[in-house]
């Protein structure tokens, strides 16, 4: 949620600090602006996309020093006056921030009291007339002054008219800084730097960076000097384009049999699962899985997994739940967290928490050298490549492939068998999927069909219960039709009464024990005149006749049905999204990577 970019170097910076924000665009905002120093700070915001603020540029923005932002509103509606940067009131500081000031009210009381004039209504305008009242000539000093006596979160970029530097600090909201030859970047995410360098520094909460053209320096706000690592960033900026694609999300749904090839490469060896993860696996007793959004329905099929495979119990807990409960967390728990940004805020807190029970923790995170990934006691990277798509495909897709390798580890480690027929077609399910995509006109056409429908029910049972879930958010995040999962079971307790001519519902029947029962569930809403439409991988004559559409999955597995029926359903929102001519990679209100609560 919300971009920060900032540049400071031997190049003007205008133009790649604009190309760094709409590098970023997938993360949500509603306004932007830009600050950069050439003698003096010169400003420019706008309300609405990067095009506008790229339309107002003129010749007088210009310099070698420079910091962006796109804005995702929280205190103060979206508008050009609540934008960032914000300015200190003599002009001589600019910042751009991303998180929440919690006790910035009393701060702006004693800062109106000391004459400061604000004219946001934002939380983060403190923050540059904090830094302006402890500034003494050494922005530094002033920005760690300042943030001493904040409560809050913050990924912070700081510049001042008389310094030649960029001063960066985060808790809570991620910042990475770029590392290039006569140039220094900071960032909230890889994505617009990768163009400059590879070569990354990743900030922990709680530290200040310091950059010039061609050196950098961290500490802890105490005080106390970082010896930071550079890493390299492995992907490259080809990975972030559309290849030809018309939207992102179509480029990843179409990725995911490679992203689910990656994730698994290295972890099967002989029918064996190899996994650099620290369990003591004779001495656990519970799996309790944490997660947000899409993560959380990934979460839900883990439990399937472990709990048949392990025989083990599991909990799943929505992060932002999770940390305001009494949990009862034990030493002989394992602490799962899921999150593709490896940045979500609940998810981050939640395993904070977790960690001071004395559990061990696993991360399954796509993002490397990401917070969570690197807070984790060890984990399991997805490899599912860059996902731009607010909407995530590939990154689910990976997680349920990491958690079924999870849950065949922790069997194999406490002496049990793995089902050789399993793992086997496990490796076959990347090209069934490619079956899948190759009739995608199919799914067109009946995306066509349901295109102005204004609610849906996505029904499944088992395994797929969490499909159905994960298909109705897919749909209503990016078309903006109300859809609701529910376990198909579960329809004659409410849902039923809302079943008419004008409602279409979705089936996940796959074959398998319970099939008979899905058909039953089919029946009763064709009863009521409900519109049917099945993914299926069953050749029942039953499930045909029932179907009003129907969509076709290669055969597989019982309990590798999510991994193929989620597909069409993917692929049924976006066609249907992109059809009501929606922004698919941008849907309104939301971020890829919720930073905040």
């Amino acid at each position: 949620m919300c971009g920060i970019i900032g540049y400071i170097g031997s190049n003007e910076c205008t133009g790649f600090l604009i190309d760094g924000l709409k590098k970023m665009e997938y993360r949500g905002y509603d306004s932007s602006g830009i600050c950069v120093k050439n003698g003096s700070l010169t400003i420019l915001k706008r309300e609405g996309k990067i095009s506008e603020l790229e339309k107002s540029m003129n010749s007088s923005i210009k310099g070698n020093i420079g910091i962006a932002h796109t804005r995702w509103a929280t205190h103060g509606e979206p508008n050009e006056k609540n934008s960032h940067p914000h300015m200190s009131t003599d002009g001589k500081i600019a910042i751009v921030h991303n998180g929440i000031i919690e006790n910035y009210n009393s701060i702006k009381e004693l800062l109106i009291e000391e004459g400061y004039k604000f004219v946001s209504e934002t939380d983060s305008e403190v923050l540059a007339h904090l830094i302006d009242k402890c500034y003494n000539g050494d922005l530094e000093d002033a920005v760690t002054k300042a943030l001493d006596n904040v409560e809050g979160t913050f990924g912070l970029a700081v510049i001042h008219e008389d310094e030649k530097k960029i001063v960066a600090a985060r808790r809570g909201s991620p910042l990475i800084l770029g590392v290039g030859e006569n140039e220094m970047i900071i960032a909230s995410d890889a994505v617009p730097i990768v163009s400059l360098t590879k070569k990354v520094v990743y900030l922990d909460d709680n530290e200040i960076a310091v950059i010039d053209e061609n050196s950098y320096k961290v500490k802890r706000l105490t005080g106390e000097s970082v010896d930071r690592e550079v890493q390299e960033i492995k992907w490259n900026i080809g990975e972030i384009e559309k290849k030809g694609y018309k939207h992102f999300m179509h480029k990843e749904i179409h990725e995911q049999p490679t992203a689910m090839e990656n994730t698994i490469r290295g972890h099967i060896n002989e029918g064996k699962i190899k996994l650099s993860v620290d369990i003591d696996v004779e001495k656990l007793e519970r799996v309790v899985i944490s997660a947000c959004g899409t993560s959380w329905h990934s979460a839900l099929i883990a439990k399937y997994y472990i709990e048949d495979i392990v025989d083990m119990p599991v909990e799943v807990d929505y992060a932002s739940e999770f940390r305001y409960r009494n949990t009862n967390l034990r030493e002989n728990d394992l602490f799962v967290v899921i999150t593709q940004s490896g940045e979500t805020a609940d998810t981050l807190a939640a395993l904070r928490k977790a960690k001071s029970s004395g559990c061990k923790t696993i991360g399954l995170v796509n993002v490397v050298g990401s917070t969570i990934a690197r807070e984790v006691d060890s984990g399991i990277y997805l490899h599912a490549g860059p996902e731009i798509g607010v909407a995530s495909t590939k990154a689910f897709l990976c997680q349920i492939t990491g958690l079924l390798l999870l849950a065949l580890y922790i069997n194999q480690e406490k002496g049990g068998t793995n089902d050789p027929k399993l793992i086997e077609e496990l490796e076959q399910i990347p090209s069934k999927i490619d079956e899948i995509l190759k009739h995608e006109k199919d799914i067109i056409k009946i995306a066509e069909k349901l295109t102005y429908c204004r609610n849906f029910l996505y029904l499944g049972r088992g395994l797929n219960f969490p499909v159905a879930l994960e298909g109705a958010l897919k749909l209503k995040e990016i078309s903006y039709i109300h859809a609701e999962g529910y376990p198909a079971a579960e329809m004659k307790h409410g849902p039923i009464a809302l079943i008419d001519n004008e409602m279409p519902v979705v089936f996940i029947a796959t074959e398998g024990k319970i099939l008979d029962k899905v058909i039953s569930n089919m029946e009763e809403v064709k009863a009521r005149k409900g519109r049917v439409i099945t993914i299926t991988d069953s050749r029942d004559n039953k499930v045909k006749k029932l179907s009003e559409d129907i969509l076709y999955i290669p055969k597989t597995l019982e309990n590798l049905t999510p991994f193929l029926s989620s597909i069409p359903l993917q692929l049924l929102a976006y066609h249907i999204a992109d059809m009501k001519g929606l922004n698919v990679d941008k849907p309104r209100n939301l971020a890829k990577s919720v930073t905040v609560e």
